[in-house]
């Protein structure tokens, strides 16, 4: 640890050399910017280095490693683990880099290092341009893309990751790097699927698809009509076209009087006559309400938007098929569900273009045909016990058909075999000599952590 009058200095030249802004315990604004998604995350960092551009995040990576801090970074602050702050540590902010750059000539686009997929969405559309996103849109682009990258598209379009086109990279050293298929190739192989964890991503440049017409139906049915729910929304899934996603998933309201309920939402990419000829099964089953037909896909994002100011725990496991014993554990389940608005138990297709796509990178789950993502909802720390061993429990249910591969995206810290699970066993020493060569100290370990060989 660096001597007080040392640590003093250098915070004080930080705060001098940043286009952005800079926080300390005790400054006004301190504890806003140190607040994320999970009101379970209480952290408190030595320094938050709101950067403005990646020249910030290079003079914030040096004030790290001058003081021998270990850096924590933020895109969207949407990691259910808080891996986005840490005790003692340096959190490079990147909240205040959110441009995003479309080319519609090239079919490409630039998204700065703190945009959320809203960003990204809301840039592409005026262009009938997409691609994958998360189911949500405060999402962070950067560590949703990095770690592979599941969203309503990725049938249609492969993952996030599949779209990876270049990336703009702060080392541990504070040198800038690109990487893409010709520039450090090695690096760029490990940034499809291994996250954070060879640097900090400034900007990542992405392959757009023609969307010209995106549909989605969504029904709310009772919760004892959630197992037919499933299985017809299965039998549409097993047909489909590959335009075809979506998921079904079990919820409930704020108050503790809230009923559960089932929704099915399928998403087209494709105009309404496609969208209501795959929903037959769906629509004629007894449900209290409806919304079908062409809708923005950056609206259909927001659809499952979590609240803030809520305890959260998630969690997921990637299942090979579907059968009737698992569609009636799934329900079961939800009857002992933390009740709040944010809680749900989702099931949500894969195969297509996932099942497709590259087999060379760093993500392990393209064989799984299904996903399985409890994720709990609370505000009473009491409570935090059973609802984090309901998200558990949930998981246990799916485990006789689990393909044993894990969505890193939709799991915290669940320790070394679930990473390693997420990753894949034959590819995690090819990734350990990449972070040796570019984070040899493990200055970036606050994420799926790859540690150095």
């Amino acid at each position: 640890m660096a001597p007080p009058s040392k640590a003093r200095t250098a915070l004080a030249a930080l705060r001098e050399d940043l286009a952005g802004e800079v926080f300390a315990p005790g400054d006004a604004g301190y504890d806003e910017a140190r607040t994320v998604l999970n009101a379970m995350i209480d952290r408190h960092p030595a320094v938050i280095a709101e950067c403005a551009n990646a020249t910030d995040v290079v003079r914030a990576v040096r004030f790290a490693r001058e003081l021998d801090l270990k850096v924590a970074v933020r895109g969207g602050g949407h990691g259910g683990a808080g891996a986005a702050l840490g005790h003692g540590v340096l959190v490079v902010d990147l909240r205040r880099m959110h441009a995003v750059t479309v080319d519609p000539a090239a079919e490409a686009v630039r998204v700065e290092g703190g945009a959320t997929v809203s960003h990204l969405d809301r840039a592409g559309q005026p262009y009938g341009l997409a691609t994958t996103g998360g189911r949500t849109s405060a999402v962070g682009v950067a560590g949703y893309v990095l770690g592979g990258g599941t969203g309503w598209l990725d049938r249609a379009f492969g993952l996030a990751v599949d779209n990876l086109i270049g990336v703009e990279l702060v080392t541990a050293d504070a040198e800038q790097v690109h990487a893409n298929a010709d520039e450090n190739p090695e690096l760029f192989w490990a940034l499809h699927g291994g996250g954070g964890n060879f640097g900090i991503a400034t900007a990542l440049t992405l392959e757009l698809h023609e969307l010209p017409e995106f549909s989605a139906a969504l029904l709310l049915c009772p919760s004892e009509s959630g197992p037919d729910v499933v299985r017809a929304f299965r039998e549409i899934i097993r047909t489909a076209p590959d335009e075809a996603g979506g998921a079904v998933l079990y919820l409930t309201g704020p108050q503790a009087e809230s009923e559960l309920r089932c929704g099915a939402l399928l998403t087209y990419a494709g105009g309404e006559s496609g969208l209501r000829k795959l929903a037959e099964p769906l629509l004629a089953l007894p449900h209290e309400a409806e919304v079908v037909g062409p809708l923005p896909y950056a609206d259909v994002q927001c659809m499952l938007d979590p609240p803030s100011g809520l305890r959260r725990d998630c969690s997921a496991e990637c299942l090979s098929d579907l059968p009737d014993e698992m569609v009636g554990r799934f329900g079961a389940r939800a009857d002992s569900m933390p009740v709040s608005d944010g809680s749900g138990h989702m099931l949500f297709p894969l195969g297509g273009a996932v099942a497709t796509g590259p087999r060379a990178y760093p993500v392990a789950y393209r064989d799984a045909s299904w996903t399985v993502h409890p994720c709990a909802c609370w505000t009473d720390p009491a409570e935090d016990e059973r609802a984090k061993g309901w998200v558990r429990d949930a998981c246990a249910d799916a485990r006789p058909w689990s393909t044993g591969a894990v969505c890193l995206d939709f799991v915290g810290d669940e320790g070394p075999e679930r990473v390693r699970a997420g990753l894949g066993a034959g590819k995690l020493l090819r990734l350990e000599k990449v972070k040796r060569r570019y984070d040899p100290d493990n200055v970036f370990r606050f994420n799926h952590n790859v540690e150095p060989v």
